[in-house]
Parts: C-alpha cells; structure tokens; sequence
C-alpha cells in the first residue's frame, strides 16, 4: 500500500477513530511539504480514552486469558509484518529517518510483540508452606490502566516497547505519540483492532506534552505512567506522579561514549563508532555522541573518523541506498547548529560538518576535536548528528571521562584485551555496554540507564515486571479454630 499525500490521522479510541479537539498539520521534516493532518486530543478526548481503557479491563480485555494475550500478540506481530511497507514509508516520511534504518527498527518491533507474547507463559506466582497450618501463595495482577508516552524519534519502536509488555501483563493502555509523529502509532492500533483486541485495550492519543500529556499523567484513571523523552521532561512526569504516587518508568536522555583503545581493532571500530552516532542522525538517546581515543592513536582515529563521517550517505529519507536522513524539523535544526557554533566559540575544530543544509530539516555528519569533557559540547545532549572526540592516558582515565556525565545509559568499549573489556563494563556507570560491537537494543534484554537517564527497564522480563502486582494470599488449612486472644 502506497502512503497517500494529504492523509488526516484521527484519534483511536474504544476501537475507533475519532475525531480530537483541534487538527494540525503535518510537514515532512526532509521536504518541509505537507504530509497530512492529525486530529490532536485535549482533555475530554483523555478523559473518553482512559474510561474506555477502564471499561474494557474491568470488561472483556481484563477477562482474556493468558494464552489469548499470547495468540493475539502474536497475530499483531503477524500484522506488522504484512503491512510493513506501508509502516515503513509513514515513518519515514513522518520522522523524516532513512527508510534503510527504518525497516530494521520494524524487525525490531515484530519480535519485541513475538517476545512477549511468549513470555507471558512467565507471569506466575509462587507457593510455599509458612509454618503450622500456614500456606502462603502469590499470584500476579496487572497494574492496571497504563498511560505510555512515547517521543518522535522513534516513534513506531517506542510504540511497540511500550504496548508490547503491557498488553502482555493484561493492562489496558492510553498512549500519547508526540504530536509531529503520530502515524504509525495510530495505525498500529487499527491493526490490534483489525486481529482482535478488543475496544478500549489500546488507545492513542496524540497531543502536547506540557497539556495532553501532563492531564494524562496526573489523570485520577492511571495507575502507572511510562516515558521515553528527554530528562527535563522526565523530571517533571516524576513531580506530576508523586501526589498520587503512580508507578513510574523513566527512559531519558544520554550523552554515551564509545571507548578506543590502541589495541582496538580500528578496522572495526571507527566504522562502528560512527555508524553509533550517526544512523538515527543523532537524535537517538543512546547514540555515542562521545569518542574517547588513547592518546597514542588520537590524531589517527580523529582523521580517519572525520573522512569515514564524510562518506555518510545523507539525502532522501525514502531512497534505500540513504544512510542518514533529515533531522526532526527546521527549529530542531538550529538548535543542534547553536551547539556547534557554541564549540567554536570555545575554541573547538570542527573537522568535518557544521553547516545546516540548505533544504529540509538536514544537518551534515560532523565531528569536533579540541574540546575537554566538561565543555557543553561534551557534557548536554545535542541530538543530533554531533560527536565530539576526546583523549585519553589510560585506562582509569577513559573510565572517568566516561562516568563524568550525568547520564548513564550506554557505552561501547573497544578492546583487543578482553580482560579489560569486562573490567570497563563492571566500571563504567550505564544501563547498556557493548564491547566490541555497536548495537544496543533487541527483545528480550533489558534496556536501561543510570543516572539522570533513568530508571526501570524496557524490553526485557524486567519490563513485564513493571505492569504486573504481586499479591499474596495466606491460607489456614488447619482444622482447629484460630483464637489468639483466648477468647
């Protein structure tokens, strides 16, 4: 299916689209053309969704068994995958990424679904004698209504993290995509309805963070909030959850480094180390936006860096052979260029990059030299396609440049030592370490941070784990009457 020009996205609520409070333009953030309307959701459309969640887990969804969460998983997974063109084609030209990154996120999104559709077969209690005529058991429940916000630059990934353990748990869900990128969070909805989850199970709606999102958060009808987003926002969600103290998942922002060694094997490593900063553009949490190199090896790795981040293929987010897309919009982009030219007034090369394109949203591979970790540079999250590369003596140094962030969410270390592999990623303060080898998320294990991005887990057993209570339950079986006051 081609992706018609002009679309209007509606709200999906109780298994059907809706309209919202007020519509807004699209635009292609590669063309700056229109790419649709979406219809956005204020207040009343949050209160209809998350009654629709309620109705439908003290309802139909709430009396679905396991095995029938497990095959309707598995159908959406099913579902993803036949109509993956057209997902692949709305997110790319919603986000504005390269549909060549896009199509892997898509893999990515069918399997976390086929992950916890089988994992559900682990949601189970416990049991235990206590002592006496004492039996103890336990028994697991979901949370309840979950409010799931999701970002724009991975917006339909976010989406599945999000629904996948959720519905796995047997909560009902209202998410909120950001209101540039609604489209593929909208139309994986119609296709959970389409194989059977029942109205009000899955509800979205987008809209603004600072309005809809907040009244979502704080709604007296959720009992749990999940995030994805930046760590302001994150800071503010945690305010917001703190009164009626809901259950809180934070997944926030990063300034990750990637670690080379003299022994490294460069013919690995710098490839992998710019495809780490620059495959999402940069706008990604987890991208190593922090190169730190051996002293020794520090000018080679800095030139050959820069010519490898110069072959980069950026251009039409569609084409298949494009590498890097478009960043998110126009503002966005000077907001990434006002980092860079803050570096230059402090002093810093740039050795390749730095100048905004002259069309659509584009900002070129660029990589600065010259800075110390404590710069701006060097220590706020750009997101974008930004990297700075710094130096390092030895070992004990390139673990304190790298802890000496406030964000702890990845780090790549490479190594031709494996001893010394596993020494940095015992040290190294972040939810994620690869060593040697630069990718960072797939279903099954955990994904996470430390620090200010962070807490709780995506993705793996861990995340089920947070839509689900434990209950337990204390059982007599003696045959004589309990009386502890002797009455």
């Amino acid at each position: 299916m081609s992706v018609a020009t002009a679309r209007e996205f509606g709200l999906f609520i109780d298994g059907e689209t809706v309209e919202g409070s007020e519509a807004r333009e699209l635009v292609e953030p590669a063309t700056g053309e229109n790419f649709g309307t979406a219809q956005l959701a204020g207040e009343a459309e949050v209160d209809r969704a998350v009654a629709a969640a309620r109705a439908s887990l003290d309802g139909v969804w709430g009396k679905t068994p396991p095995n029938e969460r497990s095959r309707l998983l598995h159908a959406l997974a099913d579902a993803i995958h036949a109509n993956r063109k057209e997902l692949a084609e709305l997110e790319s030209r919603n986000v504005g990424k390269a549909i060549s990154s896009v199509k892997a996120e898509l893999g990515g999104a069918v399997e976390n679904f086929r992950f916890f559709a089988s994992a559900i077969a682990t949601i189970a209690g416990r049991s235990n004698p206590i002592g006496g005529s004492l039996l103890f058991y336990s028994q697991k429940e979901p949370v309840g209504v979950a409010a799931q916000i999701v970002p724009w630059n991975y917006p339909l990934l976010m989406t599945t993290w999000k629904l996948s353990p959720a519905l796995a748990a047997g909560c009902a869900v209202v998410l909120k995509p950001d209101p540039q990128t609604p489209a593929t969070a909208l139309r994986l909805a119609e296709l959970a309805a389409d194989v059977g989850f029942p109205a009000g199970a899955i509800n979205v709606v987008p809209g603004d963070g600072p309005t809809t999102g907040a009244y979502l958060v704080r709604h007296p009808g959720t009992d749990k909030v999940a995030f994805t987003g930046s760590t302001r926002t994150g800071g503010e969600i945690m305010r917001l959850c703190s009164d009626p103290i809901k259950r809180l998942t934070l997944e926030l922002g990063g300034k990750s480094p990637s670690l080379i060694f003299a022994d490294a094997d460069l013919a690995s490593a710098i490839p992998s180390a710019v495809w780490s900063i620059y495959y999402s553009a940069g706008q990604s949490c987890e991208a190593r936006s922090r190169v730190l190199v051996e002293q020794s090896i520090y000018d080679e790795v800095a030139s050959e860096f820069a010519a490898k981040a110069q072959t980069v293929k950026m251009g039409d987010p569609l084409d298949a052979e494009t590498q890097m897309g478009s960043l998110i919009s126009t503002g966005h982009r000077e907001k990434v260029h006002a980092f860079v030219e803050g570096a230059r007034d402090d002093g810093a090369e740039v050795l390749t990059g730095g100048e905004p394109g002259e069309t659509g949203a584009f900002y070129p591979p660029t990589v600065i030299a010259g800075v110390e970790n404590a710069s701006s540079i060097a220590q706020e999250e750009v997101f974008g396609p930004v990297v700075t590369l710094i130096p390092f003596a030895d070992e004990k140094d390139a673990i304190r440049i790298a802890n000496d962030v406030k964000y702890g969410l990845m780090a790549t270390v490479w190594t031709g030592d494996p001893a010394r592999g596993h020494r940095i990623a015992s040290r190294v303060k972040a939810g994620t370490i690869g060593i040697n080898m630069p990718y960072t998320a797939f279903p099954g294990i955990p994904f996470g941070g430390y620090k200010q991005s962070g807490f709780g887990r995506e993705l793996g057993i861990d995340a089920l784990e947070l839509y689900l209570e434990t209950k337990s339950v204390i059982v007599n079986t003696g045959a004589r009457p309990i009386n502890p006051f002797g009455l």
